[in-house]
């Protein structure tokens, strides 16, 4: 009891001692104003125009602008610096960093802290916005982030995080860079309601990252969609990815993904609603997919997942793939182009309903057959193959199909 009394007494001294020191748009005033705070102290950024650069906070401040100030890199350096465990960056906006081929340059860059608060900022035209480096229970939250790259090779990532751990990303707005969010070995981490769209690649993508969270999440318009690689233990749930169009795009693209859950999110108007290519034991439960291109596509390195439960409205073609075996289970799934009938009124189709369309096989061996997609032919092969089938994978067939739509 004594040493809790002593530790309570000890922290009314150092707030006692804490200091607000304001800051206004002379050269290297915030330069200056770092390095005579002192731990605890607030900066509080006047607004104004700083033509600042590599300012290193490397001491536990709280930083706080004053109706948006500016702080221009001149489209050569960083702005932020952050190496001061439990340090607060707010209300700023940074703009104008520079590119170079050296050094991924951010506009904030956390880099060996911890307890990190980056909020309600602006980060406008920068190579890469917030850079979190070996930084851990960081929180990065309600940041408007903008850039205007028109090519992967010159551009950076919105949010860019490489082996860290316990992050929350919440509530960020993320537009025009190369990847909006992007994680490599981040680890026991949640992205939580982030609009991320117009990206030039990926609206997320994530390597080597295990035993993450992405919920309620927009995915939109972004050039490729979004990618979840080499990693497992990955929960995806009520997002949406909407309009990702393009030769190469995809509402969700699973490459090497293991033990992991794909829960009641929303893939419409997608090329591909999700594309898997050597995942195992994942449950795709619970999901709706409308109006894509494909629905799904699975390859034959897939197995043992579970896609239970989804309502397929609209699509193009529900599921494709590139083999006849099959390892991966389909069951009581709505399928608007079931025409099958339901004598006992259980809801559940009496007939089983093979998702896999014959054209949808010509087309995964013959991609130019895709020219005479919805003519007359491809009317009469459909028809053959319900009478005689020969080309589709007889068992990649949802045995319980439901008659209407899935609760979700």
């Amino acid at each position: 009891m004594k040493n809790i009394i002593a530790i309570i007494f000890l922290g009314w001294a150092i707030s006692a001692k804490a200091e607000v020191i304001k800051v206004v748009a002379t050269p290297n005033g915030i330069h200056n104003a770092v390095r005579k705070a002192h731990n605890g102290d607030t900066l509080l950024i006047k607004k104004g125009f700083y033509k600042e650069h590599d300012i290193t906070i490397d001491k536990r401040l709280t930083v706080i602008g004053e109706n948006f100030p500016v702080i221009d890199a001149s489209n050569k350096y960083q702005a932020l610096i952050v190496t001061a465990d439990s340090a607060v960056i707010q209300g700023i906006q940074v703009q104008n960093i520079g590119n170079t081929s050296i050094i991924d340059m951010a506009g904030i860059r956390i880099v060996n802290a911890k307890a990190v608060v980056i909020k309600n900022n602006k980060l406008i035209d920068n190579t890469f916005g917030v850079y979190l480096q070996n930084a851990t229970r960081c929180y990065v939250a309600n940041n408007t982030i903008h850039s205007n790259h028109k090519d992967e090779l010159n551009g950076g990532n919105g949010i860019h995080a490489w082996h860290c751990d316990d992050l929350l990303i919440q509530d960020n707005d993320i537009s025009g860079h190369r990847d909006g969010i992007y994680f490599e070995f981040v680890t026991n981490s949640h992205i939580i309601s982030n609009r991320s769209y117009e990206n030039v690649r990926y609206g997320l993508h994530f390597m080597f990252s295990h035993s993450d969270t992405y919920t309620q999440n927009i995915f939109k318009d972004n050039g490729a969609g979004v990618a979840v690689m080499y990693s497992k233990h990955v929960v995806m749930y009520n997002n949406s990815f909407l309009h990702n169009w393009g030769d190469a795009s995809y509402g969700l693209l699973l490459k090497e993904i293991s033990d992991s859950r794909i829960e009641h999110n929303n893939f419409i108007r997608n090329t591909v609603g999700i594309h898997m290519e050597s995942t195992t034991h994942v449950d795709v439960k619970q999901n709706l997919f409308q109006d894509n291109g494909w629905a799904m596509r699975v390859q034959a390195s897939c197995s043992g997942s579970n896609v239970i439960g989804n309502n397929f409205i609209g699509n193009s073609f529900d599921v494709a793939t590139n083999g006849n075996m099959v390892m991966n289970v389909f069951d009581h799934n709505y399928w608007d182009k079931y025409d099958g009938y339901d004598l006992n009124k259980n809801n559940i189709g009496d007939v089983p309903y093979y998702p896999v369309s014959v054209y949808s096989v010509i087309t995964e061996k013959i991609p130019s057959t895709m020219i005479l997609y919805r003519s007359l032919l491809t009317d009469v092969m459909e028809q053959v193959e319900k009478v005689l089938p020969t080309l589709i994978p007889d068992k990649l067939r949802d045995d319980y199909p439901l008659m209407k739509k899935a609760k979700l």
